[in-house]
């Protein structure tokens, strides 16, 4: 790899996918700058334009991702998802760089009986996921190289996320509700980053499906984890419709990730492997 195609500029990398991206291309030596909150606004045209700078890889972890506050935040969430990753795209077209965008399972309504391809149609039920949405659009229209890699049900140690919700309250209330009709696949960003570090190397265009291997329940995730770490709590189901939460939830985010295996020297570990080794750290 040439010196050049080693300088990569993470946005967003204080999160929870771009600090575990960030220490594992370090490791990996690669030449990483990490641009965030609060010196770093990727909706600031002039702070993005130093960001892109000389890198020839720009991996864009940085999102509006409260999903419920996107319902009344409907303005910001697009601003930071749609309009700054369409004017990051012209600027990585002009800079003849490459790009990694990092998407999302909530572009789907989650109403397929089949895990979703890459060719699937989607038809976002949320304002968070029609603002992801747009963000991909404006991505394409801006003509640059790029990929898309939607990601789902992430987890790391870096950030807010459904597992560390979960063990927290769990510690506190000794009945623990969970929903039983979302199915997906918890996926470690530990996994995240080391399949973005595999895809520098060849620099893949379109779009393309990444989740832990195996699907289950959010109940099924609660169940394994009050089992591992032998945590005694009364665990119940309920229905989504149960919720009252702002923003509609898809039902079904299983993805079909034969598209990015083929490209990755190894299968796709099941989900219950990386979770275990969380659980073990925390």
């Amino acid at each position: 790899m040439s010196t050049n195609d080693s300088k990569i500029a993470i946005l967003g990398g204080r999160g929870m996918l771009g600090t575990d991206l960030a220490k594992i291309c370090e490791q990996q030596g690669f030449d990483v700058k990490v641009f965030d909150l609060p010196e770093f606004d990727i909706t600031n045209s002039q702070q993005l334009k130093e960001a892109v700078g000389s890198a020839k890889i720009i991996v864009n972890c940085a999102a509006y991702t409260n999903v419920d506050g996107a319902e009344s935040e409907t303005k910001l969430a697009h601003q930071v998802n749609a309009e700054a990753t369409g004017r990051l795209g012209a600027l990585v077209k002009e800079a003849d760089a490459w790009l990694l965008h990092l998407g999302t399972d909530f572009v789907f309504d989650g109403r397929l009986d089949r895990p979703y391809v890459e060719t699937d149609l989607p038809n976002p039920i949320n304002e968070y996921g029609k603002s992801k949405l747009a963000g991909e659009q404006l991505l394409g229209h801006s003509g640059c190289r790029h990929c898309i890699m939607r990601v789902e049900w992430t987890y790391g140690k870096a950030g807010e996320n459904f597992v560390s919700k979960l063990i927290r309250r769990a510690k506190t209330d000794k009945v623990v509700t969970m929903v039983d009709d979302q199915t997906g696949s918890p996926t470690a960003t530990t996994e995240v980053a080391r399949v973005i570090c595999k895809l520098f190397r060849i620099k893949p265009e379109g779009v393309f499906h990444f989740a832990s291997s195996g699907y289950v329940s959010r109940y099924g995730i609660a169940e394994f984890i009050f089992d591992k770490l032998s945590m005694d709590v009364n665990l119940l189901a309920c229905k989504t419709s149960d919720l009252n939460s702002a923003a509609a939830r898809p039902l079904n985010s299983r993805f079909d990730c034969s598209k990015i295996e083929a490209l990755l020297d190894e299968p796709i570990e099941s989900w219950q492997v990386p979770l275990e080794r969380f659980l073990r750290q925390v």
